[in-house]
């Protein structure tokens, strides 16, 4: 059965209605009555969307696209194709947010566990030899399959799935999110929280609603107080198998393959690409859109900024291959060693 979502949808509305919301002007010859139904990325917009552009290399996505509407900058309009509207305004990105905020005014204040006094909300569907231990709260629509545990003070959200043999740790919140079989969230785990998202501007940061989920592949383990957030329009990812430490901060729009290893304290900023069996030492940080190839490794405390070929392996800040950054750190201890009059990694002070 296809999931119905985690939030309600207003509209349509008319391209004039969208253009006053967002403080975009019509380009001349667009039609003002064509009806918007939602806002999507540019790669996935159809003829009832409104997308947007605010980075010049993503200008390929554009001439491609078949968007009804695109918010985007006067300078770059004549890159649209023939049938999207141009919606003229000098910060896309905002007024992308501002989109979000007419066709999802709820999105900022989801529904998790509904009106019901009720722990477990009558509308939840809980399927036989599922444990759920006191305090543990379960909202309306959400699903536990066969054989899960749900612990102590545990929040599952309003329509999240948890498949077959999982288990949620206590004082772990799971919401706007699907789960696989044999899953297990260690205590403290936040999923399905918004990413961070806002609109920069002089006049103030304005909040871009989160309308993503995160899908949680079979057989992951998540450490304890790691958190991960929910995709800004598609999903954040966590791939088959995968073993996460505690406190991870994973971003928005991440996509993690299968059986990745990724330790204690690593950050994964939004919209990152890992591969499969990808190793993150502890500490370790990634950049955003970046991509990090299948068998890659970063050693601890390192810091992604630009993609990495599968199989490399990556240390230091910035990351750079394994043997490069040793050979700068021995030259390093060469030079103190000559500068001080002693050997590599000795010391001469009292």
């Amino acid at each position: 059965m296809e999931h119905p979502g985690f939030f309600e949808r207003a509209g349509p509305f008319s391209l004039a209605e969208v253009a006053r919301a967002t403080g975009s002007e019509l380009a001349p010859g667009a039609n003002a009555e064509l009806g918007i139904e939602d806002v999507r990325p540019l790669s996935e917009a159809g003829g009832g969307h409104v997308t947007f552009l605010d980075n010049r290399k993503y200008a390929h996505q554009l001439a491609a696209t078949t968007a009804g509407a695109c918010l985007i900058q006067p300078v770059l309009s004549n890159l649209l194709p023939v049938g999207t509207a141009a919606l003229l305004t000098k910060a896309p990105y905002r007024g992308f947010a501002l989109a979000l905020h007419l066709f999802y005014p709820t999105a900022s204040w989801p529904l998790v566990a509904g009106d019901s006094r009720d722990p477990v909300h009558p509308s939840a569907e809980i399927e036989p030899d599922v444990v759920i231990e006191p305090g543990a709260v379960i909202g309306p629509g959400a699903r536990i399959g066969r054989g899960s545990r749900i612990a102590a003070g545990a929040v599952v959200g309003y329509r999240v799935a948890v498949g077959r043999g999982s288990y949620i740790g206590p004082q772990s919140t799971i919401i706007h999110a699907l789960l696989g079989d044999r899953v297990i969230i260690h205590a403290g785990v936040r999923i399905g929280q918004d990413g961070f998202g806002f609109a920069m501007g002089r006049d103030g940061h304005l909040k871009v609603p989160q309308i993503g989920r995160v899908i949680i592949q079979d057989d992951v383990e998540i450490g304890a107080n790691s958190c991960i957030d929910r995709g800004a329009l598609k999903d954040t990812i966590i791939g088959e198998g995968t073993k996460i430490d505690n406190l991870v901060q994973i971003g928005h729009n991440v996509i993690m393959g299968r059986h990745c290893v990724i330790v204690s304290q690593c950050g994964i900023s939004g919209s990152a690409q890992l591969g499969d069996f990808v190793v993150m030492g502890g500490q370790a940080g990634l950049v955003g859109h970046i991509k990090v190839g299948a068998g890659a490794q970063i050693a601890g405390s390192s810091h992604v900024k630009d993609d990495v070929p599968p199989g490399a392996r990556m240390g230091g800040t910035p990351a750079r291959p394994f043997r490069e950054w040793a050979r700068e750190i021995a030259a390093i201890q060469r030079l103190a060693a000559r500068q001080s009059g002693g050997k590599p990694g000795s010391s001469n002070d009292e």
